[in-house]
């Protein structure tokens, strides 16, 4: 009975299967044809066109942190073709080479695009100021308030195709529960307001990098916490481990993190994270933009070149004056900067994990961890499970019925609330892990 009972399931499963095994050999073609029309037009409209991916078979032997998975994406239909169009057009092998220091024919050039090349080309970040100081009896601010509003800051990273507004939108509005703290959100290099350089591979210290001399050094930061949600926790662990010294907690919400196996970890990170499947719609657009380079950038060319477009088709169905900042945010980059981060600090960043986890492990730097238990993009074993062997002092919360975007949207009183309460107690934490250095563990 029980055999009868589960061959609809398992039928199903198999025709989902051959559907996506289908959908993907499709762009699989579609990208390798894209590639021959992009070589084209690109030779045509730009002096000094950039060789794609396709054409390059291994990344530099000096730079661990650009990705293996820019140039070995596993496909036997994609490199079947691929090997037949180098023979057809008889191309070598190319090292890769960046456009110049400007707006690919592909990308925007909108005014609110390229505002960034007539400033300092600093990141753009968004400060929120601290509550009014409390007063004593008196009326008069006590010393020890006006240190602790002097002393205490914190910088938000924001995930992938997102922004500064998804902190300043959201977690900002609560800062009466932050109180005694500035907050500052940054738009990574690449997204949002920031720059988006098109000579840039956007690995990880590369946005590391922009934070310390647009953000940190910039404002004179001595301390602050660090709060970062999806890709950002990568880049949140990678600053900490360079400087553990200014960092006094760090709160990661839907970490990617997964445990190395027969792969290299960046293999590990595109299989899990674009995994090639059909649902949910999520899932799907993360394998689409991350497996196919050409194929991503024609979805950029619909989408970010014409922004402006979209952005008033939404206003007027919604009948709404202002664009959703989540809208909004997925056109503010461009296909370079997105395909390159994707590769070079979601999967290359994977391999620099466990070494930036070890740093915060022996610092003593108090950690919690933030994960919705419905999450599909970041599996809640990336924290339960992984993250917590790694960091078993990490404070640890599930959120039940929230997912990647949950997690932090609709719950953001209490999410801020939950912010305080581990900031507060994270000073005290610090201070004892300090102490068991000294004291040898004892």
């Amino acid at each position: 009975m029980r055999r009868w009972s589960t061959w609809p399931r398992a039928a199903a499963g198999a025709a989902s299967s051959a559907l996506a095994a289908a959908v993907f050999a499709f762009l699989d073609v579609l990208d390798v044809a894209l590639c021959l029309v992009y070589a084209l037009v690109d030779g045509i409209l730009e002096e000094s066109p950039a060789r794609c991916y396709c054409h390059i078979r291994s990344p530099p032997d000096d730079d661990e942190e650009v990705s293996d998975t820019l140039y070995a994406r596993r496909s036997a239909v994609r490199d079947a073709l691929l090997g037949l169009v180098r023979v057809a057009t008889k191309t070598r092998t190319h090292r890769h080479r960046a456009p110049p220091e400007k707006p690919r024919w592909s990308d925007c050039g909108c005014k609110s695009c390229v505002a960034w090349r007539s400033g300092a080309g600093r990141l753009h970040v968004v400060a929120k100021e601290p509550d009014k100081p409390n007063k004593d009896a008196a009326g008069t601010e006590s010393d020890e308030t006006a240190t602790a509003e002097n002393n205490a800051a914190a910088i938000f990273v924001h995930g992938f195709t997102s922004s500064s507004s998804l902190w300043a939108e959201t977690v900002f509005r609560e800062s009466s529960v932050l109180s005694n703290t500035k907050l500052f959100a940054v738009d990574l290099l690449g997204f949002g307001q920031s720059p988006k350089p098109a000579d840039c591979l956007y690995r990880l210290r590369d946005h590391v990098e922009a934070i310390e001399t647009s953000l940190i050094e910039h404002n004179n930061l001595s301390s602050f916490h660090l709060v970062a949600h999806s890709m950002g926790c990568i880049i949140a662990l990678a600053l900490a481990a360079k400087h553990p010294h200014w960092v006094k907690s760090i709160t990661l919400v839907a970490p990617p993190y997964f445990l190395a196996c027969e792969q290299s970890a960046s293999q590990v990170a595109l299989s899990r994270l674009a995994e090639k499947k059909l649902w949910p719609p999520l899932l799907f657009g993360s394998a689409v933009m991350s497996w196919y380079e050409h194929v991503g950038r024609t979805v950029c060319l619909l989408l970010c070149k014409n922004h402006r477009l979209w952005e008033w088709l939404y206003t007027l169905l919604t009948r709404k004056r202002d664009v959703d900042f989540r809208v909004r945010d997925l056109t503010k980059h461009t296909h370079h900067s997105g395909w390159h981060t994707m590769h070079n600090v979601i999967c290359g960043g994977a391999r620099l994990q466990d070494r930036h986890l070890e740093a915060v492990q022996a610092a003593g730097i108090p950690v919690m961890l933030v994960h919705g238990v419905d999450d599909p993009v970041v599996p809640v074993e990336c924290s339960s499970r992984h993250l917590k062997a790694k960091l078993p002092r990490a404070e640890l919360r599930l959120m039940p019925a929230c997912d990647h975007a949950t997690v932090l949207l609709g719950r953001e009183r209490g999410f801020a609330e939950d912010l305080a309460a581990f900031w507060s107690s994270s000073g005290s934490h610090r201070d004892y892990a300090a102490r068991q250095r000294v004291n040898g563990g004892c």
